[in-house]
């Protein structure tokens, strides 16, 4: 398996930002660490096990990015408004500077240009769900683990405009039927899955109100509650892979 590292500087985040790609070529996946995770956890908690046939064969690259939750969502301690904000240069990092990257990168690869796949587990999930409702005219499609829809338990009772336009399930009710993200969506792949086991019950409460919402406003998003024997854990998100990841990829 081809495994390449990078680092270029954030405008948004006054940092460098680091990241890995692993494949030679095929659809292109954003890979979203957990809560508080790196960019090489892809590897250290070995979904890139799960994913290397994929990789292998070339119907698939994965690009795992860094991200900032400990001064973000995991900041519980920090001033609300202030953690709102940073997650929003984190977001316009992704997608004004990491994406137009990955574009190039894949371009290279594959000779033309393919949307991208948001794919994440439990914070990353989150992560992957937002960025994919926030802007479908980039992202192709989303795989979406065991993520929180609503900011309530990051942020308790704290609201500002910011945090509602990174809350799907707030802006997505709120949003007007004729709105062309609704068409956008329906024309993309969209998986949202959750177990009923242990760790697994917050995560299970918002990916219900979720498929409430998308139900109502006629996005056609799949969204599926596994056994009360799936738990919050990677061994399960490792199953989970294998089940959906050839729906994007066939």
């Amino acid at each position: 398996m081809e495994i390449r590292y990078y680092k270029h500087y954030s405008g948004y985040l006054q940092r460098d930002m680091e990241f890995k790609v692993y494949g030679h070529r095929g659809k292109p996946v954003l890979f979203i660490p957990c809560q508080a995770g790196r960019f090489w956890d892809f590897e250290s908690f070995r979904m890139i096990d799960t994913w290397a046939k994929w990789i292998d064969a070339g119907l698939v690259t994965v690009y795992s990015c860094d991200t900032i939750d400990g001064e973000t969502y995991a900041n519980f301690g920090g001033d609300c408004a202030w953690r709102v904000q940073q997650h929003e240069r984190w977001y316009h990092y992704i997608v004004d500077e990491l994406v137009p990257f990955i574009k190039h990168l894949s371009g290279e690869r594959n000779g033309f240009d393919q949307p991208i796949i948001t794919f994440g587990c439990s914070m990353g999930a989150t992560h992957a769900g937002n960025l994919f409702f926030r802007r479908p005219d980039l992202f192709g499609g989303v795989l979406a683990l065991s993520g929180l829809y609503d900011p309530g338990d990051f942020f308790g009772d704290y609201m500002d405009e910011t945090l509602y336009n990174n809350s799907p399930n707030l802006f997505l009710k709120n949003m007007p039927w004729d709105h062309p993200y609704i068409q956008m969506y329906n024309e993309r792949k969209m998986v949202f899955c959750v177990g009923q086991g242990a760790w697994e019950d917050e995560l299970k409460a918002s990916t219900g109100r979720l498929a409430q919402v998308v139900r109502e406003k006629g996005i056609h998003a799949q969204v599926d509650f596994w056994g009360y024997d799936v738990n919050h854990d990677w061994d399960w998100w490792f199953r989970q892979c294998d089940h959906y990841v050839p729906q994007f990829l066939y």
